[in-house]
């Protein structure tokens, strides 16, 4: 993921958004913040293959993600540290999108391997994400990738004026630690 992919992802960004179940987040951050607050070496996108023919994506989503391909933006992701405490150096929260036209093709899934596989080979033991209740297609996902419920914070933020709980899951890696 690079500058070249910002406002493509800034856009998925607000579906996510504007969909109610995604974040607590009511606006899309301009791209020095959102460039800011995530870690480079983590970051990938999915790509429609309809880009410059380097591989990077080949047409269904499933591209390697490195952010060099110039198709379609399918979807992200990407980590945030949780803390800068040095017993905290290999924890991180992640967040994936993918646009509304891509749900349901595997973009989603292609994204959270990278992340996995990225941040093993980087030795971080834990990465932890806060779902909505309501977002299950994203709580499936998450299962599916070995991530385990932790709990559920209940009524943690308001959102819209409406009190969201939030279930909290984390992946320890298998390799790490």
């Amino acid at each position: 993921m690079t500058a070249a992919h910002a406002e493509q992802v800034l856009a998925i960004y607000r579906f996510g958004i504007d969909g109610g179940d995604a974040t607590f987040e009511t606006a899309a951050p301009s791209w020095e913040v959102f460039d800011a607050a995530r870690l480079a070496e983590h970051r990938f996108v999915a790509l429609d293959g309809h880009g410059d023919g380097d591989g990077h994506g080949d047409g269904d989503g499933h591209g390697d993600g490195d952010g060099h391909g110039h198709g379609r933006v399918l979807g992200w992701a990407a980590v945030a540290r949780v803390s800068d405490r040095c017993a905290y150096a290999g924890v991180v929260e992640h967040s994936v999108y993918v646009h509304p036209g891509a749900r349901g093709r595997g973009v989603g899934a292609a994204l959270l391997e990278a992340l996995i596989a990225s941040t093993e080979r980087a030795g971080i033991w834990m990465i932890q994400s806060g779902i909505f209740p309501e977002n299950t297609a994203s709580l499936a996902l998450h299962a599916r990738a070995g991530f385990r419920v932790v709990g559920t914070r209940e009524r943690i933020g308001r959102r819209d004026g409406r009190w969201r709980d939030v279930v909290l899951l984390e992946r320890r890696s298998p390799t790490v630690g």
